[in-house]
């Protein structure tokens, strides 16, 4: 028996629930991603009804396998600026052939109605083509120092088949990225890219990879050098998060064959993918004296086949969760907390298995009381975890 379990938040139906999110500083919305492409609002947790805020199904296309609408992120001062991002697919036929893309886009919240964006409004900042309906990533989230950080997987297939896994000049897949939304004075244009914007973004002065001329022992081209990364070398890394309390970026990156992992998302990490896997090797050689960065924690396939990063718990509902970090897996629907460890790697006395759900794609937060939200893709719920009366 579990200390934890899971209970249904709200007595409201959603098509495959994929992501839940809050305006900073709100106590009483919460945003719901559909999968499919509708993005809905509960205006009130405490009389919960829905309404759409934004409808993308057209353009999303196709949400075969893992395309769709992913992740939805408030600017820091959208009750001013009324801007909020979107990541999303796009995949439609064109002449009997299949285009896929991933975008990144502004929208800007009516101003009439605050439970409604404009989809007039849509400026992309960036379009890219993706190969693959798979390892889209991807979350969206704004960090404390006000910068749009994006989590891209290695644009799918098997074995990082399109070889992205360890480029830094080519486009915008297996990594992390941080980008100035705000075009600050002190940041720069990024590097020409077919797909960018011109105009609807900086890159940050202090970026790791900024007039790299080098990346893993190897000459590059800084000119060419995609300095929007943060953080490099992940396979899908689905889900992320920032601890409130600490700053520190967690997340939760899918293995392929062996491993899974959660990483502590650092300035110029390298995760391995794909010459590694977890902490193993997997496939080639990297070139001599070339650094990764460990992750905090693996799993086998034994006990599970596909992370879902959460987050760090808090509020003094659940003592005994507080400062731990929580994360699941889709398919055994485990669920355990994590006692970080200063960021470095932890033992398995440090991980505890505490609940189970079905379907676990994605956590979030009420940000009405800070209980621990999950989504559930597959009986279209909303669920809350609670303690278990029976344990």
């Amino acid at each position: 028996m579990l200390p934890f379990t899971t209970a249904e938040a709200f007595p409201l139906k959603f098509v495959q629930p994929i992501a839940m999110v809050s305006p900073p500083g709100e106590t009483n919305r919460l945003f719901v991603i559909e999968k499919k492409g509708r993005i809905l609002v509960i205006p009130d947790l405490a009389h919960p009804t829905l309404r759409t805020f934004l409808d993308l199904r057209a353009k999303v296309g196709s949400d075969d396998v893992e395309q769709g609408v992913l992740a939805l992120a408030f600017h820091p001062d959208y009750r001013h600026n009324r801007q909020v991002y979107v990541w999303y697919t796009s995949c439609h036929e064109v002449k009997e052939r299949t285009v896929r893309e991933d975008r990144l886009s502004r929208f800007l919240v009516s101003a009439d109605n605050p439970n409604a964006a404009d989809p007039g409004s849509e400026q992309p900042l960036f379009v890219q083509t993706d190969r693959a309906p798979n390892h889209n990533g991807g979350e969206l989230l704004f960090g404390p120092d006000g910068y749009l950080y994006l989590s891209l997987g290695d644009e799918g297939g098997a074995n990082d088949e399109y070889q992205n896994g360890q480029l830094l000049d080519h486009n915008f897949f297996s990594g992390i990225l941080r980008l100035d939304v705000d075009l600050r004075a002190e940041n720069l244009a990024p590097n020409p890219h077919p797909g960018i914007q011109a105009g609807t973004y900086a890159v940050p002065r202090d970026n790791p990879f900024v007039g790299a001329k080098t990346f893993n022992g190897l000459p590059v081209n800084p000119d060419k050098v995609r300095t929007e990364f943060w953080a490099v070398g992940l396979r899908n890394p689905w889900r992320m998060s920032f601890d409130p309390a600490t700053g520190a970026l967690w997340c939760g990156d899918v293995g392929q064959e062996k491993l899974e992992e959660v990483d502590l998302i650092t300035r110029g990490g390298n995760y391995g993918w794909h010459w590694r896997e977890g902490r193993e090797p997997f496939r080639g050689s990297p070139p001599p004296g070339t650094r990764f960065d460990e992750p905090v924690w693996t799993y086998p396939h034994t006990e599970g086949l596909c992370i879902i990063g959460g987050l760090v718990s808090h509020g003094a509902r659940y003592p005994e969760l507080e400062g731990k970090y929580l994360f699941a897996d889709y398919l055994t629907g485990r669920i355990w907390a994590l006692v970080p460890n200063n960021g470095k790697p932890v033992d398995a006395s440090q991980v505890q298995l505490v609940a189970s759900g079905d379907s676990i794609v994605s956590f979030g937060r009420d940000p009405s009381n800070g209980d621990v939200l999950l989504a559930n893709i597959w009986d279209g719920k909303i669920m809350r975890l609670v303690r278990n009366p029976a344990y």
